[in-house]
């Protein structure tokens, strides 16, 4: 139907507007759960390694990606720059989406030194959006990418809205409800972390007890441990194995264990032939044992570390240590 607004009266208008608007809410609006991962320091990464190894990058992030979403009903919106833009029936198929994503990225890292390693950060919503089954706009839209954005490398996380979609089980799995000002929203945005890792089996802190000292294991799936703080000026190991006194911190080596990261939790591989021992028991160098939450390691006979599934505070001191050379 041809309209002639020329002719239209002011209420004829005003009318038809009405019409147009319900319509339009009746056909194309829908509550959609929406998300948005991107590939955190690609920038970094195009620039070190060009522009071929870091569309490679992307693209490992993309075929992840379109692996998954059949399963789940999602679907690839849009993709732009290193990120993309997907939405779902549901927020748990978002979720279970998002945590395949970043477990397949986890095991896929284990081919890859750390360099070439991919981390990506998530975000998810369930709003309201216009869509014909292809283009997907509105507000929600916008906010999803917001926080999206605000997120760490390897975190998922999830707008209360979102939250409140989650079976009970997953909810149980959130944690940190933050109050956000992000970019372009007029309004605080409430988010969470959705806690996709089993903690028992991916400690997030470590203690060095004869140092009394508490660490945050930074979140990457291969972390460095050993004497050796930057080669350079280039950090070389990403937790500092240190003791009061220096000397006696020269028989840890250099480089002296990794902890590498795999979907059913962390591993322990030795790479010095000065003695690493896991709950007692040694670890040849080029071995690996399974390391997981109250976990004791025994480096040099020296430094003991007690991993921990959270950043707590640290326990009492312990006794005076005398240390004894081997």
């Amino acid at each position: 139907m041809k309209w002639d607004l020329d002719s239209l009266t002011l209420t004829e208008i005003i009318q038809l507007q009405t019409q147009l608007s319900q319509t339009l809410q009746r056909r194309f609006e829908k509550s959609l759960a929406l998300a948005f991962t991107d590939v955190a320091g690609s920038t970094e990464y195009f620039a070190r390694y060009g522009d071929e190894a870091g569309r490679r990058l992307v693209q490992r992030h993309i075929d992840l990606l379109q692996r998954i979403l059949p399963s789940v009903a999602g679907r690839i919106v849009d993709t732009a720059g290193d990120g993309a833009f997907t939405c779902f029936p549901s927020a748990d198929a978002a979720r279970q989406a998002m945590v395949e994503l970043q477990t397949g990225i986890m095991r896929e890292n284990t081919m890859y030194n750390r360099e070439q390693q991919l981390a990506v950060r998530c975000g998810i919503h369930f709003g309201q959006v216009l869509t014909d089954g292809f283009l997907v706009s509105g507000d929600a839209v916008n906010l999803c990418a917001r926080v999206a954005s605000s997120a760490s490398a390897g975190e998922i996380r999830v707008t209360r809205a979102a939250f409140q979609e989650l079976l009970p089980s997953f909810r149980m799995r959130c944690r940190d409800l933050k109050t956000l000002e992000l970019k372009g929203i007029g309004r605080p945005v409430e988010v969470l972390t959705l806690e996709w890792r089993d903690t028992a089996n991916f400690p997030s802190a470590v203690y060095l007890v004869e140092m009394r000292e508490l660490r945050p294991l930074p979140d990457q799936d291969l972390i460095s441990f050993g004497r050796l703080r930057d080669i350079n000026g280039v950090p070389a190991n990403d937790i500092v194995l240190e003791l009061p006194d220096q000397q006696t911190a020269l028989q840890i080596s250099r480089f002296q264990f990794e902890l590498r990261r795999r979907p059913e939790g962390f591993v322990l591989r030795s790479v010095s032939d000065q003695i690493t021992e896991v709950e007692g028991h040694a670890v040849p160098k080029g071995q690996e044992v399974a390391l997981r939450s109250g976990m004791k390691v025994r480096v040099a006979r020296l430094l003991t570390l007690e991993f921990r599934s959270a950043a707590s505070s640290a326990p009492p001191p312990p006794p005076e240590t005398r240390y004894t050379a081997y």
